[in-house]
């Protein structure tokens, strides 16, 4: 394990990136994937082509290519970097930005046909009562449909959640300093190629077992009763 003793502060400085990666990719598409499924589930034909158009365009597109047009179609060609080119950190800052916005419009597509599967659990009786008291679309989205898809899918978005972690090492494309990235350097660097896989492997095992863990027990206590 010398070489665990050597990089140690580096190996959990990466998977701090992976993890801060992680939360941030996950609130980000778990907001635009509700707004996405709402868009497919409301009964404005344009909002629903749209989101019909989104979710299939980016779903089987490449994330390498759609990390790669953040970082050179975005920041070099646009010049849009969503952060302060006087900074010190610019660089680096905008390449995590930058990875995070690819990783949230990739894994939006997931989330929302995930939700929109859990809303087409909801028996249809609930809507069309929900309808005739008055309720607007929106209201019974927001007050019936939402609320118990959500508890339908929670094991379903845990696996949308644990293969976004995973998928977090395709930020080393450019130049994230994230897990992926520094085992690249370790094993450039090392003979050790076994012992680096290893300590990297455990480490991807450590973030998303407990992941699975915990949203398939919360899958099982908030599951809705039919």
């Amino acid at each position: 394990m010398e070489v665990f003793s050597e990089f140690r502060g580096q190996i959990f400085e990466a998977f701090w990136t992976t993890i801060q990666l992680t939360v941030l990719s996950a609130i980000g598409a778990l907001i635009l994937g509700t707004v996405l499924a709402a868009m497919r589930l409301a009964p404005v034909p344009m909002l629903n082509w749209l989101g019909t158009t989104y979710v299939n365009v980016v779903r089987n597109t490449p994330l390498t290519l759609i990390i790669l047009f953040c970082s050179f179609g975005l920041a070099q060609t646009l010049g849009i970097t969503l952060v302060d080119p006087k900074s010190a950190t610019s660089i680096a800052d905008s390449n995590f930005r930058l990875a995070v916005l690819g990783l949230t419009v990739y894994t939006a597509s997931f989330v929302c046909e995930t939700v929109r599967s859990g809303v087409n659990t909801v028996p249809l009786g609930q809507a069309e009562a929900a309808r005739s008291l008055g309720f607007t679309f929106s209201q019974n989205l927001r007050m019936i449909l939402l609320p118990q898809a959500f508890r339908s899918v929670l094991i379903p978005l845990g696996s949308v959640l644990i293969a976004l972690t995973k998928n977090t090492t395709i930020a080393s494309a450019i130049g994230v300093a994230e897990a992926a990235l520094l085992m690249k350097e370790m094993t450039e660097n090392t003979a050790a190629l076994v012992t680096v896989g290893t300590i990297f492997a455990l480490g991807f095992v450590i973030l998303t077992l407990p992941l699975g863990l915990l949203f398939g027990w919360l899958g099982k206590r908030l599951a809705v009763a039919r």
